[in-house]
């Protein structure tokens, strides 16, 4: 009996230590089960946003992972600021804040469109030059510093433009230099090396293409490359006249913006050479901004009752010119027509009842522009000063002319230096320096008083920018990409796709003796 009640009490007191403990471990357990179930879950969505991000850098989707498919008739336009790396933009942007009285806050039309940004190197080369970088766009290959879209075992590769021409859409080239300098011809021409311009102009016209004419509307200059030798201002080498060739072909020819027609195909050359400094230009010398809006109205215009829209490529050239010569007052004022240009575009697109995409981007940057100067051994100064790029009232290069045949003449530079650089303070020793250094020395002479600086007088390795009016459908080139993935992007938004695969077949097969 006694023992009967000890189990008894032993029993309640388990049966109360079940009461108290039980649900207690049982609440345990089910918590670590959950909080299992938690490490998992964060575990597996970590892997699968790195897959994603992977998957969205390497393999052309948007930065939402979702793979886009374009269809329906379409404009595409594709703008290149050659040259133009981010500090130049930074740098165009103080200038005109600081011209214009503007607030902070008050930016470039590049500001408001930057998605993205592009890894410039060639396949010879961690610098690339505007022919490799360019044929990365044309073609979404890489090849060897000047090579026009050729590969570098020879072979030529098909370019958008050409596939885009053969599948019906209207074609054009817009530029501030040579029509056939690096960037334009590799969209409409295949040669070893981009000295080889005279060829280029030929192939330009469709004269000596292997396609025939893949283009309709070219605007620019380097007219010298398509008039005889012994006609004034001809650099042509043969007496072949490109402009005769291309009227037998059926393209009416002008040499003023305001003579240019609308009938396609239609050519205007307004410079024997590149254009003047944007800082330079004449009144009676079109804009990039001005040559934007025409090239856009003539193509939209002809294709208004077809079944394709356009594709053209709008280059703000000199950007590069004024950083190969380091001059900060010219290539601000360059940026800023680029920009000017680039704001046509978007005010084109938001109207045009054709969808219309603007997509940019540099071939490279040039220079090694820096916002900043160390000007003597003591410790810098953190700032850069914009009103000296705003005092000049010319490049650097047209200041040289001036002063060419009067180096000698002190009095004479120091006036010509202070009246159209408005630099009032050089010394002896920098008028000296200036009188015999030419262009180079001039704007040496403006970067010292802005403190802006510069590594080179070539090309560099940096980064360049990728920008687009509609993110949205430019969302694969989000984020950083090689340059090749613009070029193919570019095919890839036209539909083009195979069709540069049956371009670049034919062009192997036609081209094998002449390359």
């Amino acid at each position: 009996m006694a023992a009967h009640r000890m189990r008894s009490r032993s029993g309640s007191r388990d049966e109360e230590d079940s009461l108290l403990s039980g649900p207690v471990r049982r609440d345990r357990r089910q918590r670590w089960r959950e909080l299992s179930l938690l490490a998992w879950a964060v575990a597996a969505t970590v892997i699968v946003v790195i897959l994603s991000v992977l998957n969205c850098q390497g393999h052309g989707h948007g930065a939402d992972g979702r793979k886009r498919e374009f269809s329906g008739k379409r404009n595409l336009v594709f703008m290149v600021s050659d040259g133009m790396g981010p500090t130049s933009v930074a740098l165009s942007r103080s200038w005109r804040q600081y011209r214009d009285g503007l607030a902070v806050d008050d930016v470039l039309e590049l500001d408001k469109l930057l998605i993205g940004q592009s890894r410039t190197r060639s396949n010879s080369s961690l610098v690339t030059d505007s022919a490799a970088g360019a044929t990365a766009f044309s073609c979404g290959e890489k090849s060897y510093n000047g090579a026009i879209s050729v590969l570098p075992d020879g072979r030529p590769c098909g370019s958008v433009m050409e596939a885009a021409k053969r599948v019906g859409y209207a074609t054009g080239l817009v530029v501030t230099t040579w029509i056939t300098d690096a960037t334009p011809a590799v969209f409409a021409s295949h040669v070893r090396t981009r000295e080889m311009q005279p060829e280029i102009a030929l192939q330009m016209v469709g004269a000596t293409h292997p396609l025939g004419r893949v283009v309709d509307l070219i605007l620019g200059g380097g007219r010298c490359f398509f008039e005889p030798n012994g006609t004034s201002g001809s650099c042509r080498p043969d007496d072949t006249d490109v402009i005769a060739a291309a009227r037998k072909l059926g393209w009416t020819y002008a040499d003023r913006f305001e003579a240019v027609s609308s009938k396609l195909p239609s050519i205007g050359l307004f410079e024997d050479g590149e254009f003047p400094y944007e800082i330079d230009r004449p009144d009676d010398k079109p804009s990039l901004a001005q040559m934007t809006k025409r090239a856009l109205e003539i193509l939209a215009k002809a294709t208004e009752k077809s079944d394709h829209g356009f594709f053209i490529m709008i280059e703000g050239s000199r950007i590069d010119h004024a950083g190969h010569a380091n001059d900060p007052a010219a290539q601000v004022r360059e940026v800023e027509a680029y920009d000017q240009a680039m704001s046509a575009v978007v005010d084109f697109a938001k109207k045009s009842k054709t969808p219309t995409l603007m997509v940019a981007t540099s071939d490279h940057e040039t220079g090694g522009l820096a916002a900043g100067r160390q000007l003597t051994a003591a410790y810098p100064e953190y700032h850069w000063l914009p009103e000296a790029l705003n005092k000049a009232k010319q490049s650097a290069y047209k200041t040289a002319n001036q002063i060419r045949g009067h180096e000698d003449d002190l009095e004479y530079v120091r006036k010509v230096v202070s009246n159209r650089l408005g630099i009032t303070d050089a010394n002896s020793t920098e008028l000296q320096t200036v009188a015999k250094g030419g262009q180079i020395a001039l704007a040496d002479l403006i970067s010292r008083r802005a403190q802006t600086g510069w590594t080179t007088h070539g090309h560099t390795g940096a980064d360049v920018n990728i920008y687009s009016s509609d993110l949205e459908l430019a969302a694969d080139l989000a984020g950083n990409h090689e340059n090749t993935d613009v070029g193919r992007f570019l095919r890839k938004f036209l539909g083009v796709d195979r069709e540069v695969e049956k371009v670049t077949a034919e062009l192997r097969e036609k081209m094998k003796k002449y390359l």
